[in-house]
């Protein structure tokens, strides 16, 4: 059996928008005014940690990052909870999927609590009952660890998973883990990005492009080899 681990941020829901406006918000709290949409888009893919972290350096940010966190997720989580919705086509596909008793999981480099939030948000919790966070291993992506601990929860090998992706950092996470890859790139000048070339299935033009009957039959003729 094939089991499918979903990205969160940009591949089920279109939750950057959120992510932009209370990253913008904690940063101009802590003396950094007009950080644009441009720069966020740079971190795309990246967990919220590991993008503090680095921004807090090249700012010279006193705070300590874990203090920038709990701002910026009490921020994403206002917004999440009444601000996010899940692409109609990946809905149907994970629709499709669980009612063929396919396992699935959410690998996000989200916090718990968000990723909660936003499953809740928009009734996926109740597809989607597998989470990993990149908060409970030690690195998130490009590293495979998330997608690794989503497949030991799952019961499965890796070898037998598949991501679905929206950035290079996680499609470079799915390599890493021995696990094939549907990428469907959140910007979609990326899709060049070498880190896609190996993708089993790819949507050069994102969501827009996204159709949950080519996916689907994409991965029956993957159960069927």
């Amino acid at each position: 059996m094939i089991s499918v681990i979903f990205d969160l941020d940009g591949t089920l829901v279109d939750s950057e928008p959120n992510y932009y406006e209370s990253g913008r918000r904690t940063l101009e709290r802590h003396g950094v005014p007009g950080f644009t949409w441009e720069e966020h888009s740079q971190y795309i893919g990246i967990g919220t940690l590991e993008t503090l972290e680095i921004l807090r350096d090249r700012y010279a940010i006193r705070t300590p990052v874990e203090q920038l966190l709990a701002e910026q997720n009490a921020a994403y989580l206002e917004l999440a909870r009444t601000h996010t919705e899940a692409y109609p086509q990946m809905r149907t596909f994970v629709e499709r999927l669980h009612a063929d008793g396919v396992p699935m999981a959410v690998a996000s480099g989200s916090s718990l609590e968000a990723i909660d939030a936003v499953l809740a948000g928009t009734g996926l919790d109740a597809l989607l009952t597998t989470v990993v966070s990149a908060e409970e291993v030690a690195q998130g992506k490009p590293a495979p660890d998330v997608f690794l601990e989503a497949a030991r929860r799952l019961g499965a090998e890796p070898a037998d998973c598949v991501v679905v992706e929206d950035a290079a950092p996680g499609a470079l996470a799915a390599r890493a883990a021995g696990m094939d890859c549907v990428a469907i790139p959140y910007v979609a000048a990326t899709a060049d990005d070498p880190a896609f070339a190996e993708a089993g299935l790819l949507f050069p033009s994102g969501q827009r492009e996204f159709s949950a009957d080519t996916a689907y039959a994409w991965f029956t003729e993957r159960l069927a080899a």
